[in-house]
């Protein structure tokens, strides 16, 4: 009997250590997997982290090189806003007019407005046939072409436009001509310089999206390596779950083991236990004759006993002391 519970149990344990085993060999990969996740997200941040250090640069660069941008914009519209001047000058020398009014450049209103200007003031101080009335009709003309001037003067020295002399057309439009230049090549050396700049970026570009691609594929590797640690983990729960009620049922089957055991070999002590070596009959005996003062063993009746205290006691004979008076000799 109990070398066959001793068998029981013994293929119970040898279940439950081959799945023990399986437990251990599941958990290494499960942590193979987590040390293989984690080292893609190491790889994966440091990744990000050289990333955001070229984009910086690159930021930096495109910044530098929006400011030289700028820069050559600026001479740009100076270079356009004198070679219109230039055009302008070139009309009114062949005789065209404008269409409109409108049309014509700032710094054109400009010096013509300053030429009307001092030939009105130049009209008043040595014209002395001017009558009073004539003289207030200039001097109100006059005031509104000094509005016309300011409002004007402003706008031509944001552009940094020249002031050019209506009266050498020629000499003006070379002058104008020279400034279009100088303001062109000043724009293309902007330019270039940017496009410097540029050439310096493109690798960075290249760079960037290399480790972009990289750290997509090291956090592509991380979520994997997760994927897989979780499902094992799943797995692990479930085979845990069920070397818990193998053991279960393995402590169960055990104590039933011993508990037939036990009541086998009570039985056994039973069946080969003598009256004279029965110790819960002697404690019952001794019980008995505490509480009852007798004890019946065999065929003896109560009523043997009840004769013999009833028997008189036989009187024992007295003894004759004879005394002797002498002795016959």
């Amino acid at each position: 009997m109990e070398e066959a519970i001793e068998g029981q149990e013994e293929d119970l344990r040898n279940r439950l250590n081959a799945m023990e085993t399986k437990l251990k060999r599941m958990r290494d990969q499960r942590n193979n997997f987590t040390e293989n996740a984690r080292r893609a997200a190491d790889s994966r941040n440091s990744m990000q982290n050289q990333g955001k250090e070229i984009r910086t640069k690159i930021k930096e660069y495109l910044d530098q090189q929006k400011d030289i941008r700028n820069k050559a914009k600026e001479h740009q519209l100076k270079r356009d806003a004198l070679q219109s001047q230039i055009r302008e000058l070139i009309s009114q020398k062949r005789g065209k007019k404008e269409s409109s009014k409108g049309n014509k450049s700032a710094i054109v209103e400009l010096s013509e407005t300053v030429a009307e200007i001092e030939r009105i003031e130049r009209q008043l101080m040595t014209d002395g046939t001017i009558s009073l009335k004539k003289e207030n009709s200039l001097l109100k003309f006059l005031k509104k072409l000094i509005v016309k001037r300011d409002e004007l003067t402003p706008l031509a020295s944001e552009l940094n436009l020249l002031n050019i002399d209506l009266g050498d057309m020629e000499g003006s439009i070379q002058l104008l001509k020279a400034e279009a230049d100088a303001e062109h090549k000043i724009m293309m050396d902007f330019h270039s310089q940017a496009d410097e700049i540029w050439n310096s970026i493109k690798p960075m570009f290249e760079e960037r999206d290399f480790i972009q691609a990289e750290g997509d594929r090291l956090h592509a590797a991380y979520l994997e390596g997760r994927k897989n640690a979780d499902e094992v983990h799943s797995s692990i729960v479930d085979l845990m779950k069920e070397v818990n009620e193998i053991r279960d049922k393995m402590k169960a089957e055990i104590e039933e083991g011993k508990l037939v055991i036990e009541n086998h070999n009570r039985l056994v002590r039973e069946s080969l236990t003598t009256p004279d070596k029965d110790e819960d009959l002697a404690n019952s005996l001794s019980e008995k004759l505490i509480e009852q003062g007798t004890l019946t063993f065999g065929g003896t009746l109560s009523g043997d006993f009840s004769n013999a205290e009833k028997k008189p006691k036989a009187k024992k004979p007295s003894r004759k002391l004879r005394t002797t008076r002498g002795r016959k000799r």
